[in-house]
């Protein structure tokens, strides 16, 4: 059949057909040019400002990075979050869920929230997924508030009762030592009132949040904030191996059994010192089991 198609014979009987499907494309061609070049730069032109409302949204105008993931960022996401969850269903929906969220409140809040879309994402899916012991949040090194806030959305969707403590030194920028860090993208200093304006937007349990403002490795600080075994804690403060190494000895002593500890930021190239403090911590005596890495953070359970 196929030499048959391809005989002169056949070509020649084929060739109307053929020449008809070219004109017919030809046609569409130019009812898509609408004149020519001049007429397809017009509806480029048109295309583009109906567009640029939406990047508004999602781009890194005023926080600096941009909020509009490729499908394989999210595909992969979903991945390593049911690699660390064993909840495939519950990553996609606490993906969903979590991007909706993060664009709300960046729209409406004050500053931003630090990291990578999916890093952000990431870790507002998995700590509910997680099933901390408790709904005791500590959340080390805050920026503006935001992730706390959001945070506590996530965790009420799920059902629970969250209580959050956040450490910051609040010093009117992003502290890290070993870097010079200027202004924020934003525009907007760190400061406590914005962080309180910030949290105010998760409601109840927003207001009711403790904030300590001081270094996570401060003995007044954790004399205050250690308090309670907590569920939950969050080390995005100094990513300094000494200072990830400091944080993680003391969740070491103020986390519940079973309880979950994030660490931000983690395998990040321009971190080193987090995944070494990481190597060298679990090479020694320790509660925690390592319990994967998804997007730039990882995951531990304390026994």
């Amino acid at each position: 059949m196929r030499a048959l198609l391809t005989t002169k014979t056949a070509r020649r009987a084929l060739r109307p057909v053929a020449d008809l499907i070219d004109q017919r494309i030809e046609r569409r061609i130019r009812q898509v040019m609408g004149g020519g070049e001049a007429g397809l730069e017009r509806r480029v032109a048109a295309l583009s400002n109906r567009q640029r409302p939406l990047e508004l949204l999602l781009d890194a105008t005023g926080r600096g990075t941009s909020r509009l993931p490729a499908q394989v960022h999210l595909t992969r996401v979903i991945d390593e979050l049911e690699r660390v969850t064993g909840d495939r269903e519950g990553a996609q929906r606490n993906v969903a869920q979590a991007f909706r969220l993060l664009m709300a409140l960046e729209s409406l809040g004050v500053g931003r929230i630090a990291g990578g879309t999916m890093n952000i994402c990431g870790k507002l899916s998995a700590v509910p997924l997680l099933d901390p012991p408790n709904d005791e949040v500590l959340e080390i090194g805050t920026l503006y508030g935001m992730f706390g806030a959001a945070l506590i959305r996530m965790m009420e969707r799920a059902g629970r009762d969250p209580r959050l403590t956040i450490v910051d030194p609040l010093a009117g920028l992003q502290l890290q030592p070993g870097t010079t860090e200027g202004d924020d993208p934003t525009g907007t200093p760190v400061r406590g009132a914005a962080v309180r304006t910030n949290l105010a937007l998760a409601g109840a349990a927003g207001a009711a949040a403790r904030i300590q403002q001081g270094f996570s490795g401060d003995p007044e600080i954790r004399a205050l904030v250690g308090d309670r075994a907590y569920g939950v804690i969050i080390v995005d403060g100094d990513h300094s191996a000494a200072g990830v190494g400091a944080d993680l000895e003391w969740a070491e002593e103020i986390v519940a059994p079973g309880g979950i500890v994030v660490l931000d930021d983690f395998g990040h190239a321009k971190w080193p010192g987090i995944k070494e403090a990481f190597e060298k911590h679990m090479a020694g005596n320790t509660r925690f089991t390592f319990l994967g890495q998804v997007a730039n953070s990882g995951y531990l359970r304390a026994r």
